[in-house]
């Protein structure tokens, strides 16, 4: 306010006309051109006249103040745009601050989209294990993606809906369980589900698998089967052998009844154990599975009951071990069975004889080594199968909304006791198939 009260005292100085005569017409010509200065630069014009006010009136310090401000002033300043000082640094720290601002954003936002994509390769889904066959071999068994999709389209639309998991995920951890027998409470982590979500889906998949996958399980032709039969069995028994069968044992809990107590142990194993009777062609692929029977029952026995002979055909061999005493039921169907001699009461084996056990047992290790490799595969069978599994339970295998829809046709063969542990054999038997 100060600054600019000086300068209107200037321009009204300036403004003074002398006293005296009349104004002449060269003064006015001056005036005129002092007044177009002005316009043009009035800062110019102001100083040279506080310069001529102060030789005239004899006031050194007010023409020095007046001098020295109108010298600073720019052009802008002299029409009255004065800056604000204070507003202008208020402004810079405010700009700076936005831009620091503007840069932790974009980094926070850059962090938080590489933070989704590395979560996103870590959910177990499709992702997960696309493109990657040592997955897909370690967390489910199956020999690549192509095979797993095949497999999740074949029961996609059977799967039933579920809030927390998608298809796909009820599918992985069902065979992350068989493959890698890993604790329900893990999956549940892993997952991000509750422990009864977890074994409801893993119990609606299994009775879904066994119901697509159970046909997979089938006895062949017998031209088809001969056909391809392999070189070193045409060799031994030319093309007649159908089928090489043996029996093997998963551990269960102690049954706390004592007749289930004693049904289910096994004085092989020293345990309490479920049978399974099993079979497999030339191939090597599994052809025949059981029901379950107690660890106490005799290999001939399941075999009786099983209802395996009467698959077989007039001509047909079976390789089974030393156990199958079933020569006489076999017979009785005009078929054949090939076990290892006996030794008991011998104290040597004639030529004929040792060649003969040695050839039946170079064979009948293919169905061992079947096996062995589905046990090392799933580790589900090498633990302790609770007894809450091997209740029965309402057997999906029978719903005809589901064979409707199959390629398949529904089996003739009636279980009567469709257990959880069963179909989790069955399952695992397909996969193994699979896998050849």
């Amino acid at each position: 306010m100060k600054r600019r009260e000086e300068e209107k005292v200037c321009i009204n100085k300036t403004q003074e006309i002398p006293a005296g005569n009349a104004e002449i017409p060269a003064e006015r010509r001056e005036r005129e051109q002092t007044e177009a200065k002005f316009a043009h630069n009035p800062g110019e014009i102001l100083a040279q006249h506080a310069v001529e006010v102060s030789n005239e009136n004899s006031e050194p310090p007010q023409a020095k103040v007046v001098m020295e401000t109108v010298s600073n002033m720019s052009e802008d300043e002299a029409e009255g745009e004065i800056p604000n000082e204070p507003a202008t640094n208020t402004q810079t720290t405010e700009c700076k601050v936005c831009d620091q601002n503007r840069k932790e954003i974009d980094r926070l936002l850059q962090e938080n989209r590489e933070l989704k994509s590395e979560l996103k390769k870590r959910e177990l889904n499709e992702e997960f294990l696309k493109d990657n066959t040592e997955k897909v071999k370690y967390y489910t068994g199956l020999p690549c993606f192509a095979v797993l999709i095949s497999l999740f389209r074949n029961v996609q639309v059977f799967l039933p809906t579920n809030n927390k998991l998608t298809p796909f995920q009820m599918l992985l951890l069902t065979l992350m369980r068989l493959r890698l027998d890993l604790p329900i409470q893990h999956l549940c982590h892993l997952f991000n589900v509750t422990h009864k979500t977890l074994s409801s889906a893993f119990n609606d998949t299994i009775d879904v698998l066994h119901a697509r996958l159970g046909p997979l399980v089938h006895w062949p032709e017998r031209d088809c089967q001969q056909a391809i039969m392999p070189q070193q069995f045409i060799n031994t028994f030319g093309k007649r052998v159908a089928i090489i069968i043996d029996c093997f044992e998963i551990r269960i809990e102690r049954p706390s009844n004592l007749k289930a107590r004693a049904q289910t142990y096994s004085h092989y194993k020293g345990t309490h154990t479920m049978k399974y009777l099993i079979g497999i062609t030339p191939q090597g692929s599994i052809s025949f599975i059981s029901n379950g029977w107690g660890g106490r029952a005799s290999d001939k026995h399941i075999t009786e009951k099983s209802g395996l002979l009467n698959r077989l055909l007039p001509g047909d061999v079976v390789l089974a071990d030393r156990g199958f005493d079933i020569k006489e039921d076999v017979g009785m169907i005009c078929a054949e069975v090939k076990i290892p001699c006996f030794t008991k009461g011998l104290r040597q084996l004639d030529a004929k004889a040792i060649e003969d056990t040695r050839a039946i047992a170079h064979l009948r290790i293919h169905v061992e080594r079947v096996i062995g490799c589905m046990r090392n595969k799933y580790k589900m069978l090498h633990t302790t199968i609770p007894v809450r599994l091997l209740i029965p339970r309402e057997a999906i295998t029978h719903d005809e909304s589901i064979w409707r829809c199959s390629k398949f046709r529904k089996p003739t063969v009636d279980y009567e006791a469709t257990l959880i542990d069963q179909k989790i054999l069955v399952m695992v038997c397909c996969a193994a198939n699979v896998s050849i």
